[in-house]
């Protein structure tokens, strides 16, 4: 059983930047795919960004990519989301998740990841 503890969310005025941490626990943290999902208020929740167990593979979603940046310290058990330019509809609740899959795999859909955090909250304001 793997635990996903995120933090880093907050307020931010539209232009700025915030990193997100997610904190694994509970298993081999290097045995898992990571992803970040994001939902806003009255939304599904979307994918956001990708990384495969090793961390040679990534996977953005086209509203973010060139702004926002996936990476893994797989010895810190821990997998960050740089997010740069940042938008008023960047607002959402951000998720981790954690996907037991071969190595050099990365996911975009909900239904592919295993566990999941609790959520951070991230508002951009204008």
């Amino acid at each position: 059983q793997v635990q996903l503890v995120e933090s880093g969310g907050g307020l931010v005025q539209a232009g700025g930047s915030l990193r997100l941490s997610c904190a694994a626990s509970g298993g081999t943290f290097s045995g898992y795919a990571m992803g970040w999902f994001r939902q806003a208020p009255g939304k599904e929740r979307e994918f956001v960004a990708a990384i495969s167990r090793s961390g040679d593979s990534t996977y953005y979603a086209e509203s973010v990519k060139g702004r926002f940046t996936i990476s893994r310290d797989n010895a810190k058990n821990t997998v960050y989301l740089q997010m740069n330019s940042l938008k008023p509809e960047d607002t959402a609740v951000y998720y981790c998740a954690a996907a037991a899959v071969a190595r050099y795999i990365v996911r975009s859909s909900i239904e592919g990841y295993d566990y999941w955090g609790q959520g951070t909250q991230v508002t951009v304001s204008s």
